[in-house]
């Protein structure tokens, strides 16, 4: 990867430089997203279903990081499941990316924007609804 694609943590030392890929950004926000209960799944794109058929786990599926001149924006893309409150789901997805991104990088993110893509159904909700 190109060394303007990196995100630079610090100042060059006497250690050296450390740098991080927006793909590590995208592994990190993907596993705090899925660990909100309600989240169901993350919505990727063509690649990381490809990757996921071929038995590998993707899990930056569904986060687009964008890298500013000055701030970090990561959009979030998720199926939520039915019965929860998709502003307080949003909201506690936001918090545990900032929060899990800062604590491992010491990075400080700009925007985390939610977009809920769908609404899964539990198959006995289905099931039931069906029978009224």
């Amino acid at each position: 990867m190109a060394e303007n694609h990196l995100l630079r943590v610090s100042d060059p030392s006497h250690l050296g430089k450390v740098e991080i890929s927006p793909d590590v950004l995208e592994v990190i926000a993907g596993i705090a997203a899925t660990e909100i209960p309600g989240v169901s799944s993350m919505r990727g794109n063509i690649a990381s279903g490809v990757v996921e058929r071929l038995g590998k786990k993707a899990h930056g599926k569904g986060i687009k990081v964008e890298l500013t001149e000055d701030s970090v924006l990561i959009d979030v893309f998720i199926v939520i499941d039915y019965g929860y409150s998709i502003p307080k789901i949003a909201e506690k997805i936001q918090h545990n990316i900032r929060h899990a991104i800062t604590n491992m990088t010491a990075i400080d993110i700009k925007e985390i924007n939610i977009h809920v893509v769908g609404v899964h159904l539990e198959q006995n909700v289905e099931e039931n609804k069906s029978h009224d």
